[in-house]
């Protein structure tokens, strides 16, 4: 009888185990775009790449400068031989050909100090920027996947209002056909009118379906992009509402971004990294001078070990070296493809800020025009569901007003989301958008009218 009631209380203990698991899945993780944006610098796969790519170039770094720094080495030597005298040209009568076995060591420490070395200098010092360079693109990379993490998240904040929009219709649709049957039932209504009532709802109901199936996948792509777990639940803490945004002065900025784009300064910087290759290829034909030495002890035994040693300095020029004509021509050919590069970079960085400039100018007008629209098709409802109830006309007026709604609706999301996307296309647009995309999208919210799209 123990062991049944232990075994009882053992499952018992395990299903509310399972139960306290489950309840903690099933709650929702509440998402700031703030919170996304930093889940996404920490996990994101390309952001990670790029800080291996830094490592990299550090290793490649240390490894230029290895040539300019001393090199110290130990030797070890037990030799035991027998020497042929012949083979060396001493015959002598009665001389053996061969002496030996013989044995000796030597004991030897060594160092070799560069001291003129302009190839290898110019090599470390474009390492030097190369490491630079992949600082400024990991940099980038985070530019770039803060505004892939806004994009994301709007597209699913819109989604959201896509579906707080859908279920509002159905609730209208709902009302509308309860309406209908009741004026059937008085006789102030046909057949038709009960089933174009029903028609609307179901198709009402239709789009809300699809409508959260669309948000769902929204946040399924989100939280791949974030570097979560596969059916994470999650719950965006902020709804699509405008924001206002101050537009700059396109010729500042212009040139403030060129200056804190880190894709345009990697390009420079490794634009740099190519002249100083250049310079270590000319210096090729520059000679080098290093020192030399060693010091240890040579003898027959361990007792008797004198000390001995060396140094030496070496001074080494190339006479004819016929690789550092195709170098030259390989660097003069990079030097261009980066030039070019940058005149490009430079013209499609004017082309988004004001390609941004001119949605959030344009976006802001469409959603001013869209929540009048939005209005106008709520009052056109309300009119058309009035004159039915009163029966004055059929509903075939109040299902062209729930379209004109439906209509009226999407567009004011879409107006919504297209503003709020110009806003972080402006943000990377200007550069340094780790520091500067809360200007752009973390500003005060402009509330919304009752009847806007996405407004809780």
């Amino acid at each position: 009888m123990n062991n049944a009631r232990g075994g009882g209380a053992i499952v018992a203990f395990a299903l509310f185990a399972l139960a306290l698991s489950a309840s903690a899945q099933s709650v929702s993780r509440r998402l700031t775009l703030g919170e996304a944006i930093q889940l996404a610098l920490k996990n994101n796969l390309s952001v990670r790449v790029a800080g291996t790519a830094i490592a990299a170039a550090e290793g490649t770094r240390e490894r230029a400068l290895v040539p300019l720094l001393p090199r110290v080495t130990g030797d070890t030597l037990a030799k035991l031989q027998n020497s042929n005298l012949a083979i060396l040209g001493v015959s002598l009568p009665g001389f053996p050909k061969v002496v030996g076995p013989f044995s000796y060591y030597d004991f030897r420490a060594g160092a070799t100090q560069p001291v003129v070395d302009r190839q290898a200098y110019h090599r470390w010092k474009a390492s030097q920027d190369s490491e630079k360079a992949s600082k400024l693109d990991y940099q980038d990379s985070r530019d770039l996947v803060i505004r892939q993490t806004a994009g994301l998240y709007l597209d699913a904040a819109a989604d959201l209002a896509e579906v707080q929009a859908a279920e509002s219709r159905v609730t209208t649709s709902e009302a509308l056909e309860k309406l209908a049957r009741d004026q059937h039932g008085q006789g102030l209504a046909t057949a038709v009118d009960v089933v174009r009532a029903q028609v609307q709802l179901a198709r009402d109901r239709q789009s809300l379906l699809v409508a959260r199936d669309n948000y769902q996948t929204s946040l399924l792509v989100l939280a791949r992009f974030l570097g979560l777990e596969p059916g994470t639940p999650l719950e965006l803490a902020e709804p699509l509402e405008f924001r206002h945004t101050e537009t700059p002065d396109l010729d500042q900025a212009v040139h403030t971004a060129l200056e804190a784009r880190a894709d345009y300064r990697s390009l420079l910087t490794q634009r740099e990294s190519l002249i100083e290759q250049e310079k270590a290829s000319h210096a090729r034909y520059f000679p080098t001078f290093s020192l030399n030495g060693d010091y240890g002890a040579l003898g027959r035994n361990f007792g008797s070990m004198p000390g001995i040693g060396e140094i030496q300095g070496t001074v080494s020029v190339t006479l004819y070296d016929r690789d550092r004509t195709g170098e030259k021509k390989q660097l003069a050919a990079q030097l261009e493809r980066l030039n070019d590069q940058l005149e490009d970079l430079a013209r499609g960085i004017e082309q988004d800020i004001r390609k941004a400039v001119l949605d959030l100018e344009s976006t802001e007008q469409q959603v001013s025009v869209t929540q009048a629209a939005l209005a106008l098709a709520r009052e056109e409802l309300k009119l058309a569901e009035d004159r039915f109830r009163n029966g004055l006309t059929d509903n075939i007026e109040v299902v062209t007003a729930q379209d004109a709604l439906a209509a009226a609706q999407d567009d004011g999301i879409t107006a919504l989301a297209r503003h709020a996307d110009a806003g972080a296309a402006l943000a990377r647009a200007l550069g340094a958008t780790e520091r500067n995309y809360q200007q752009y999208l973390g500003g005060t919210s402009n509330p919304l009218p009752n009847d806007a799209p996405g407004k809780k």
